[in-house]
């Protein structure tokens, strides 16, 4: 299963989640979700995406490393303050939270699969490896960041 390490872009994960939720939606019974509720969970959900995602992407830039997610051995820095000091993997959680927000929009309560799908792939093929190369980069200091900090949140 190695080889599905680093290989799809995070980005095309999520478009492929969203893109599938919304399949499974329109063949599935949706609840009925007044649109007031469903654009206040949009809103809502897409707000803690942008307070999670925004600061860690400013702090990849700060820090002058690599936002690549794909290419983590170009990482040069590791960073474990803004964003990073609630969850190891802020962007991730981010993504999560723009799914959840769409699953709401659709309320299509099957459609939630795909993002159990979406977390579990990313756990096992994009943050389990960075977790190893990040221990081997950073040494010490990484793993007394990974012990005080949470892989989501």
């Amino acid at each position: 299963m190695q080889a599905l390490e680093h290989k799809v872009p995070p980005p095309v994960l999520f478009l492929t989640a969203a893109a599938l939720m919304w399949l499974t939606a329109r063949q599935s019974m949706a609840i009925d979700l007044a649109p007031a509720w469903r654009i206040a969970g949009v809103l809502g959900l897409g707000m803690l995406a942008a307070a999670f995602a925004a600061p860690a992407i400013l702090g990849f830039r700060r820090a002058r490393t690599t936002i690549n997610p794909v290419d983590i051995e170009a990482a040069s820095s590791l960073v474990t303050s803004g964003a990073y000091r609630y969850s190891r993997n802020p962007m991730y959680v981010g993504l999560t939270a723009l799914l959840l927000g769409w699953a709401v929009w659709l309320a299509a309560p099957l459609a939630l699969v795909w993002i159990l799908a979406f977390v579990a792939f990313i756990t096992r093929f994009q943050i389990i490896p960075e977790e190893r190369v990040m221990a081997t980069k950073f040494g010490a200091a990484y793993s007394a960041y990974r012990s005080a900090v949470r892989r989501w949140i």
